[in-house]
């Protein structure tokens, strides 16, 4: 059974950090490439980044600005979202996906993949 676990999310003030983390289990994480979504109240689930099973990332330009960093370790079966110069735009509950194919993570839409439960970040002004 295919699980993803999300941590380090809470609240922080505009223009701090955090880092967010996902373990997962039950796949062969090596091959997956992982990506991070997020899901503000009322608005639909959106890209933020992905990094192939190769180390390759994708962003969410406009969304990122150079604030976000994703990454992995293979050996931990986890993956990172860096977060700085957070802003209260930023609230949203941030989920953890897998998938095959990297190219399928930057929509919410992607089928075949998995899914965490999310981590709720909040960014107070």
């Amino acid at each position: 059974q295919v699980q993803l676990v999300e941590s380090g999310g809470g609240l922080v003030q505009a223009g701090g950090s955090l880092r967010l983390s996902c373990a997962a289990s039950g796949l062969t994480f090596n091959i997956y490439a992982m990506g991070w979504f997020r899901q503000a109240p009322g608005k639909e689930r959106e890209f933020v980044a992905a990094i192939s099973w190769t180390g390759s990332t994708i962003y969410d330009a406009d969304l990122v600005k150079g604030r976000f960093t994703v990454s992995r370790d293979n050996a931990k079966n986890t993956v990172y979202l860096q977060m700085n110069s957070l802003k209260p735009e930023d609230t949203a509950i941030y989920y953890c996906a897998a998938h095959e194919k990297v190219s399928l993570l930057r929509s919410a839409t992607f089928r075949d993949g998995y899914w965490g439960q999310g981590t709720q970040v909040t960014v107070s002004s």
